[in-house]
């Protein structure tokens, strides 16, 4: 009768293990922006180097696929990169998680240093076709955008040419890499990119006479500055509450910082 109790008992005590392991392991998803897809992977890397039996998967997609995955629930954090959200989002708790700059780069052979957003306009339009327009060489100037549904794209189209057409000839890159490596093969191209991707094998160039720099996003003196967001649903488990408030926190805000985007709270335009 000792030897039943006993092995009951394991059994018990098995099961609470099992459950308590299962619990730790419960895995949470963070699907969208292409733009925040690196950062998020980091922060995710951190995380679970911090809290051991947690499992973060991160996805890409593009922001719609961000906010979509948010409300039908196959992600529990939805991740956007867009100045203005969607209807379909008015439902989902929204966290501004940080800010990112948008970059115009080019090859770092070009000569042009600064584009005015006349010319960046009517160089994606197709107005401008050639870099002798704008101060640079005798060369026709390859267009590199991103698709449709890019948050990156919506938020530069919003900043820069409301109501004006995408050149046809443009080229579409489907992720900041994809662009910026475009960019890097082609020494007549011109792309725009997160400032958190931009490398020694582009240049960013100045907008209106502004660089594209850290102090200069803070104040608000570059215009093409975009937040990144965090949404979930309305009913959240407590583990997606701890990852968020991870990210906002001052660990996940000082990894955001040393990884190339601007914190949270260090631009009060949001």
């Amino acid at each position: 009768m000792m030897e039943k109790g006993i092995f009951k008992l394991t059994i018990c005590s098995l099961a609470v293990i099992c459950a308590c392991g299962c619990a730790r392991r419960h895995s949470i998803t963070m699907a969208g922006s292409t733009a925040f897809l690196p950062f998020a992977e980091q922060l995710a890397e951190d995380y679970m180097k911090k809290f051991p039996g947690t499992n973060i998967n991160v996805q890409g997609g593009g922001s719609a696929v961000g906010i979509q995955s948010a409300l039908n629930g196959t992600a529990q954090i939805g991740m956007a990169d867009l100045i203005t959200l969607p209807e379909s989002a008015k439902d989902l708790k929204k966290f501004v998680a940080a800010n990112d700059g948008i970059c115009l780069i080019v090859h770092p052979s070009n000569k042009v240093e600064n584009l005015t957003t006349k010319q960046i306009r009517g160089i994606y339009s197709g107005e401008i076709k050639n870099w002798k327009e704008v101060g640079g060489i005798d060369k026709p100037i390859t267009v590199v955008s991103r698709e449709a549904g890019s948050g990156t794209r919506s938020s530069f189209e919003d900043l820069m040419f409301k109501g004006i057409k995408l050149a046809g000839s443009a080229i579409i890159g489907d992720s900041n890499g994809t662009v910026r490596e475009m960019v890097i093969n082609d020494p007549y191209a011109i792309g725009y990119i997160s400032h958190g991707v931009v490398n020694e094998k582009v240049k960013a160039l100045k907008v209106d006479g502004v660089p594209p720099e850290y102090d200069n996003f803070v104040c608000g003196r570059y215009k093409l500055l975009r937040p990144i967001y965090l949404l979930i649903r309305a009913e959240y488990e407590t583990q997606t509450k701890e990852i968020l408030e991870y990210i906002l926190g001052p660990e996940g805000q000082d990894t955001i910082k040393e990884q190339g985007l601007i914190p949270a709270g260090a631009c009060g335009k949001y």
